[in-house]
């Protein structure tokens, strides 16, 4: 029977969302290497590019791509499982890559990226059951939420280090406001996943009655399994 829903969709696992959402990922080690490394620069003739600047620059393209590729999903109707699975672990890999390295240089509270990543690793323990149980759980509003003030965070705390003291300042304590947000929108986020999840265990799957195990009998050997 024709399904007028599924016309347009496309049962190739590596289309052009999946594509950007394992370009998302490639980007993790690029990022890593830009923040983390001593001295990087490079002159392109009209200006010098520094490490904060190209960590900036591949941070924002690999955030971008996070918009692109559900965007397309959606509108070319090419939701597919690989990228229902790799798009939350590209996001959590990226957001925690660019948070412990800032943790390394010094820019973020050790506590709050503990908080941050630790969130990160209990929904996807918890999406992970979700799909063992037979249902996949959406992302909220405040998942999303929390990465649009993720990025805005990381962002900032990029971009402080390359202003004039004045302005410097300013960049730090707006990066330091907004991630106590982050740190409040991943607690309540996370609890409202917990919610979520719950209502949904108890409220559509029925009890399972419980089953008497059975037991492994060895059974004799009769006068028929003697060889001779």
């Amino acid at each position: 029977m024709f399904d007028p829903l599924s016309a347009g969709r496309t049962s190739t696992p590596m289309n052009l969302p999946n594509a950007l959402t394992v370009l998302r990922i490639f980007f993790v080690p690029l990022l890593l290497a830009a923040m983390l490394r001593r001295d990087i620069s490079l002159d392109t003739g009209f200006f010098v590019v520094t490490k904060e600047w190209l960590a900036l620059l591949i941070f924002l393209s690999a955030a971008t791509t996070d918009l692109l590729d559900g965007y397309l999903a959606r509108r070319r109707r090419q939701i597919t499982t690989l990228g229902k699975l790799l798009d939350p672990i590209a996001d959590k890999l990226l957001i925690s890559a660019a948070f412990i390295s800032l943790v390394e240089l010094g820019r973020v509270p050790a506590w709050m990226v503990v908080i941050i990543v630790g969130r990160e690793f209990a929904v996807s323990g918890l999406r992970s059951i979700a799909i063992a149980e037979g249902y996949a759980i959406p992302a909220s509003d405040l998942g999303k939420t929390k990465m649009v003030t993720q990025v805005f965070s990381v962002s900032l705390l990029l971009v402080a280090p390359l202003l004039a003291p004045p302005y410097a300042q300013i960049f730090r304590e707006m990066a330091y406001v907004s991630l106590w947000f982050v740190v409040l929108f991943a607690v309540v986020s996370m609890i409202d996943y917990f919610r979520a999840f719950w209502r949904r265990l108890e409220g559509v799957r029925p009890p399972v009655p419980r089953r008497t195990p059975k037991l492994l009998v060895l059974r004799k050997p009769g006068k028929q399994d003697v060889t001779t």
